[in-house]
């Protein structure tokens, strides 16, 4: 029991240290949103962009954590992609979750900092930016917005369904396999939204606010926080097979874990 307690309170302050990070990060990107058209921005490949804001906030985040935590590893997206998420203390990070989306005033961007030890998600932290909104979750203990206890929708009929998805706008071999799903999925529910930050897609599962959610190809950053998300408000997130996703490289299946059966087979090529 005292070194369960130990390792609560150790994750308990690596939870901590990500949203004082994710906060200032936030504070940094909204100094900036009345400011757009001034803001410096480069195409990293095609329809995929990152800004000075980008590198801005991945800055101050790197700056909080590096306080708080000495010695912790931080992988970001824009200035550590090809890190390792092994070690000790890794701080997985998407400084700004949805670029395109806060360059043209669109309200979906967010913050997301996932905490891994020894290749296991323990923490993770989800800022909304434009609404303040904060989705936290430490392994074990449940999963919370704004401090009160979230949980994963009941929904379990299809044409009840609200699914969110992210189009492979950067991966456009998938394409032709995503539209056969699309058209899958949309003669069986009830909606489908695509808001443009995987990490707030993720949030909405866990929140209840979507029954469901899939795409193809998403990064470690996109991913880290949200899955732990997820799973500690009671739903499910794998692959295509239904394995469970790790961090990595990886398509995403996240659900209440009611429609997951629906949707992995509506997601198969021989459907």
């Amino acid at each position: 029991m005292a070194s369960q307690r130990v390792v609560q309170s150790r994750n308990s302050a690596l939870l901590e240290a990500s949203v004082d990070a994710a906060r200032v990060a936030a504070d940094f990107i909204r100094s900036r949103a009345g400011d757009r058209a001034s803001i410096d921005i480069r195409e990293k490949q095609a329809a995929d962009f990152v800004s000075e804001v980008d590198t801005g906030a991945e800055t101050r985040i790197r700056e909080v954590l590096d306080r708080l935590v000495p010695g912790a590893l931080v992988v970001g997206e824009e200035m550590s992609p090809t890190a390792s998420t092994q070690g000790d203390t890794v701080f997985v990070v998407d400084p700004l979750d949805g670029t395109t989306n806060f360059l043209h005033g669109f309200p979906a961007y967010s913050v997301s900092i996932g905490v891994m030890s020894e290749g296991e998600v323990v923490a993770g932290a989800i800022l909304d930016v434009p609404h303040g909104e904060l989705f936290t979750a430490i392994s074990g203990e449940g999963a919370f917005c704004d401090g009160k206890a979230i949980r994963v929708s009941q929904v379990n009929t299809p044409r009840r369904a609200l699914i969110g998805t992210g189009f492979p706008f950067k991966n456009l071999e998938f394409l032709e396999d995503y539209v056969r799903q699309f058209e899958r999925i949309t003669r069986a529910q009830s909606g489908i939204r695509r808001a443009g930050s995987a990490a707030l897609d993720l949030a909405s599962v866990a929140a209840g606010r979507f029954d469901a959610f899939w795409e193809l190809r998403l990064a470690p950053w996109d991913i880290a926080a949200g899955l732990l998300i997820v799973r500690e408000a009671g739903g499910r997130v794998t692959d295509l097979e239904g394995r469970d996703v790790v961090v990595s490289h990886s398509p995403v299946v996240a659900s209440n874990g009611l429609l997951h059966p629906w949707l992995l087979d509506c997601l198969q090529p021989g459907h």
